[in-house]
């Protein structure tokens, strides 16, 4: 089955992206993990690991369409999410291999199911036990047993002792950039 969390940012999940690059503080909502304004220090990605069914294109059902949606919708409300979709099977994927300079390109499907990701939600918590009592709400995705990864986004902050001035303004100027173009995108 495929994953069942499909989400097309919207003009206000914009706005979030870009206080999330300024690392806002996010007040709680009723039924939210935290119900107290708390820092949100830390960003996640969050993995749906591939299953047999989501590989082969099974779609889920209406039933979980919804719970999935009421989920995402929490974690929107909570102010958490920052994105996410759902990813369609490895036979619509490419894969480019790097070798030095020289790059090849290999078709799917690709082996190894429980090496590929199914979907993701990219998150801003407090710390990773935020992140973890979240993903445990979480509906099952998939139809058999499922995995869900959680890891820790880098941030500029962890490269301070390897930034120059120029790289800093490079950086900078790239997350400025990206803004905008996301903004422009919201306006059509």
């Amino acid at each position: 089955m495929g994953p069942a969390f499909c989400f097309s940012p919207a003009e206000e999940m914009c706005e979030k992206n870009v206080e999330a690059f300024c690392h806002h503080s996010s007040a709680g909502q009723e039924g939210n993990v935290a119900s107290i304004p708390q820092e949100r220090e830390m960003r996640v990605v969050v993995f749906v690991k591939a299953t047999a069914d989501s590989e082969n294109d099974v779609l889920p059902t209406t039933e979980l369409l919804e719970a999935m949606g009421k989920y995402n919708e929490e974690l929107i409300n909570a102010g958490i999410m920052l994105g996410g979709d759902g990813l369609k099977a490895t036979r619509h994927a490419k894969r480019v291999h790097f070798s030095g300079s020289d790059r090849s390109v290999i078709d799917g499907p690709f082996a190894e199911t429980k090496e590929i990701v199914a979907g993701y939600w990219i998150w801003e918590v407090r710390d990773m036990d935020e992140a973890v009592e979240w993903v445990k709400r979480c509906p099952n995705p998939m139809f058999t047993e499922s995995d869900i990864d959680i890891r820790p986004v880098f941030e500029m902050a962890d490269f301070a002792a390897l930034m120059t001035p120029e790289v800093q303004a490079l950086h900078d100027s790239n997350v400025e950039r990206n803004i905008a173009q996301n903004a422009a995108r919201e306006q059509h």
